[in-house]
């Protein structure tokens, strides 16, 4: 038996409705609660002092604390990790919520508007940041590659997938190719490379490239310059890890409007790497993750709590989705919206 639940068990009816009121209440107006309006909402017909015997009970055991400038009390994080392991009470989304989901994914075009719509949707239902991880690439080879002439010394590399999926790629080279030339490319790679997926394509040439170095006639190292970008370079958009929507709605929250804060949780977003390293946390689980305050292991989210979720194609998990928000955020409507986000996203993907 684990600490948390031994504090589960010390707890008696009227303390655990009284830390689930007090819970509800801090993270619905944000201000610590005090014995009266505890007594009040909680429902129970007892007096103010005995609530406040109550609350001196769940302070020393670590649930709650009392602000200095206050009389009243709010969750600590291992109230709030009590409250969302064993009081939490979730509704399913209607389904007139889920056809919209639906509808929102049933109008984007390709995989990144697809994460785009997911990210959107989770920081605009929630009204905090919604963060996607790009899909991991399944194996998915090569059919055909294909170039066409652009100006300015720019051609359009067009990958033709076995999936069915085109990718298109605008390459800056060094000089005008003629079409014959690029033809000629185009023909020599996808003999070489077509039933192979991009990542394996890309660590064969770079191979032929250090072995055939010496020996490259002016045609050979135009198709590997050329096969070189056409495998390295990303779709267009930009090479991404993750979409990230809605943070500036943490702004809203006054315990992560301090200036140095939001700086500091900014620049995490920017450079990815934390947040990444919490979201590969979730790939190997099953069902909604959430890490509260500290759990996630990153000071910058130490006032923050991460509700996530991985989605799957054929069975196989390929990517992560969730919400970032302060502590105190409403998790009986997030879990759900980042549950069926998930599902949805992993269903239009797969039909795909």
């Amino acid at each position: 038996m684990n600490a948390q639940d031994n504090l589960e068990n010390q707890l008696s009816d009227r303390a655990r409705q009284l830390l689930k009121t007090l819970v509800e209440t801090h993270i619905s107006e944000g201000q610590p609660v005090g014995s009266r309006t505890l007594a009040r909402a909680s429902g129970l017909n007892i007096s103010p002092a005995t609530v406040r015997n109550i609350m001196a009970d769940l302070e020393d055991m670590g649930l709650i604390t009392s602000p200095h400038t206050s009389a009243g009390r709010v969750p600590t994080e291992a109230g709030y990790r009590l409250f969302v392991d064993s009081l939490l009470q979730v509704e399913p989304l209607n389904e007139d919520v889920i056809e919209q989901f639906s509808a929102r994914f049933r109008q984007a075009t390709d995989t990144h508007a697809l994460v785009q719509s997911a990210s959107s949707l989770l920081s605009g239902i929630t009204r905090l940041a919604g963060v996607v991880t790009l899909p991991r690439r399944q194996h998915n080879p090569i059919r055909q590659i294909e170039f066409m002439p652009l100006s300015d010394q720019r051609v359009l590399a067009v990958l033709v997938m076995e999936s069915h999926e085109v990718q298109n790629r605008i390459l800056k080279l060094e000089r005008d190719y003629s079409r014959p030339e690029l033809e000629k490319a185009a023909n020599f790679l996808t003999e070489q490379f077509a039933g192979m997926d991009i990542d394996e394509a890309r660590r064969r040439l770079s191979a032929e490239l250090r072995k055939m170095r010496s020996s490259l006639n002016e045609l050979m190292e135009s198709v590997i310059a050329l096969g070189e970008q056409a495998l390295s370079g990303e779709e267009q958009g930009g090479k991404e890890d993750y979409v990230l929507a809605g943070e500036t709605h943490l702004m809203d929250y006054a315990e992560l409007s301090d200036m140095e804060k939001l700086r500091r949780l900014f620049e995490a977003f920017n450079e990815k790497r934390d947040i990444l390293h919490i979201l590969d946390r979730c790939v190997d689980a099953e069902g909604v993750q959430i890490f509260v305050g500290h759990e996630s292991g990153y000071s910058v989210l130490d006032e923050c709590s991460v509700v996530s979720a991985p989605y799957s194609v054929k069975g196989e998990i390929i990517g992560v989705l969730g919400v970032i928000g302060p502590t105190r955020m409403p998790y009986d409507q997030v879990i759900p919206v980042v549950d069926i986000t998930a599902r949805l996203l992993g269903a239009a993907l797969n039909s795909r």
